[in-house]
């Protein structure tokens, strides 16, 4: 498989991220292991996770999702070939939240211990923190790249002003710059994306590693009808934000180019993502070895240029949309 450089990190990553929010939440250990074997199986490297997944579920505390894949690479020891990534900075309860030095030193601590390892390839922030000076935060990501602790940082839900504030500080005090960007971004999502943050990655030779790049299942034709959207809790999310006449258009679109190229509309909707020039990898989740599949062929299917115009076209956003919003 043809990996991809991630910013200037000189990490090495393929084209799609398995998206570890799954892990201990959706999937059981024994499957996620099944999973993560199945995804190294298939060429892939790259598995992002964060230490707060999955802290939304009753019961849970945040964590669970890295003890999975500590657990896995200790194991299997497989921990060379894999690219992780994870992430710090949402609420962990007892006021553990943030980006202060203090903070970022108590949890790599705890996700390295989590993770079963020595070294995170790419910790990112997971949202700005306004209250922390970028400088201070930044002094304490280059404390951990400096003992070994960390190969690369990124920057997750950043705007593109504070995106750039980040990157201007790194070169003028000589610190470790966010390599990477996660934003939300897929054929639906595209106009926050698309507006400020694209054109900045591309002209600072940023990584994009976005998340949300099925929409919650939405792109992959699952959802096309309120009836379809109250089978699950996702789904019914995915009809306030999706199920509408550009939603409908867009599957409409994916529907037309999947028979085309005799694949699903998801593998398309991932396929366009990875052919645009800013994306490094797009974010995505499987839950059975049989959506594993569907993802190793996204990762292989190349779209030419009438059917990325296509759903180009289908996607955009009109003015009369935006209004109506």
């Amino acid at each position: 498989m043809q990996l991809r450089p991630l910013g200037r990190s000189g990490l090495q990553v393929s084209p799609i991220a398995f998206g570890g929010n799954v892990f201990g939440w959706t999937v059981d250990e024994a499957l996620s292991f099944r999973l993560l074997d199945a995804w190294l199986d298939a060429g892939f490297n790259f598995v992002d996770t964060a230490d707060v997944y999955s802290r939304w579920v009753p019961g849970h505390t945040g964590g669970e999702s890295e003890t999975i894949i500590g657990k896995w690479l200790r194991q299997t020891g497989k921990r060379n070939r894999v690219v992780l990534a994870t992430k710090v900075g949402k609420p962990m309860g007892d006021d553990k939240v943030g980006l202060s030095p203090a903070y970022i030193r108590e949890a790599v601590e705890a996700s390295l211990t989590r993770l079963k390892t020595d070294h995170i390839d790419l910790y990112q922030s997971h949202d700005d923190d306004a209250e922390t000076p970028l400088a201070d935060s930044l002094g304490a990501f280059a404390d951990l790249i400096k003992a070994g602790k960390v190969r690369a940082i990124g920057a997750s839900n950043y705007t593109a002003p504070r995106l750039a504030e980040a990157l201007d500080l790194s070169d003028k005090l000589g610190l470790p710059r966010y390599e990477s960007l996660q934003p939300l971004y897929n054929l639906y999502d595209r106009a926050v994306f698309e507006g400020d943050l694209e054109p900045l990655c591309l002209k600072r030779g940023v990584g994009v590693i976005n998340f949300y790049a099925l929409a919650a299942g939405f792109l992959t034709g699952k959802y096309r009808s309120e009836a379809d959207a109250a089978k699950s809790k996702r789904g019914e999310s995915t009809t306030k934000e999706y199920l509408n006449a550009r939603g409908l258009r867009i599957l409409d679109a994916l529907d037309v180019e999947a028979r085309k190229h005799d694949a699903t509309p998801g593998q398309v909707a991932l396929a366009w993502q990875i052919a645009r020039p800013a994306i490094t990898a797009p974010i995505a989740s499987a839950t059975s070895v049989e959506q594993l599949d569907d993802l190793v062929k996204a990762a292989e299917l190349k779209l030419d240029a009438e059917t990325i115009a296509a759903l180009d076209a289908a996607s955009t956003e009109s003015s009369v949309e935006a209004k109506d919003a």
